[in-house]
């Protein structure tokens, strides 16, 4: 497996209470999903090239916004990282809408007890963000110990509380 990811077939761009998001992928799966950084996309250079299966998750994005949404149809591709990565990114997909887990919790989940910081290393190194569902992850004591997407804790402040879920701090 090369470590550098190959340049995504399809790139569309679309806006979101977040700021702009950009997702990648191909006829089959989302590959990734980018949400707008101090005013920057990681593609930014590249011209769009949207595709159907992007249409649609965008779509599900612009539902999921609007409150009408809890669930996500369209398919990611989480096996871009180490067999580690992609157990927790399929266990950060079994959490639903509304509901969190600690990094404990989720290592316990998928067999790992006791691997808090890798869980939270391969937590960070989610390449769908609020398509799988990240945000789902807290501290024990429900404080929020950091977030790699968009502007950091308060985009991960706003997906909590646009989902209902308590945090402290």
């Amino acid at each position: 497996m090369s470590s550098q990811a190959p340049t995504p077939p399809n790139l569309i761009r679309v806006p979101s209470p977040l700021g702009d998001l950009e997702l990648t992928g191909d006829d089959d799966e989302v590959w990734s999903l980018a949400i707008v950084r101090d005013g920057h996309l990681p593609l930014e250079g590249l011209p769009e090239a949207p595709n159907t299966l992007l249409r649609r998750a965008a779509a599900e994005l612009a539902e999921y916004f609007a409150g009408s949404r809890v669930t996500f149809d369209v398919p990611v591709r989480l096996n871009r990282g180490t067999e580690f990565q992609q157990s927790v990114w399929r266990g950060l997909a079994a959490i639903p809408f509304g509901d969190h887990l600690s990094y404990g919790e989720l290592g316990r989940s998928i067999g790992k007890s006791g691997a808090g910081r890798a869980i939270g290393g391969a937590v960070g190194a989610n390449p769908a963000p609020i398509l799988v569902g990240c945000h789902r992850v807290l501290a024990s004591n429900g404080r929020i110990t950091g977030f790699s997407a968009g502007e950091g804790i308060p985009t991960k402040q706003w997906l909590l509380r646009h989902e209902g879920i308590e945090y402290v701090g």
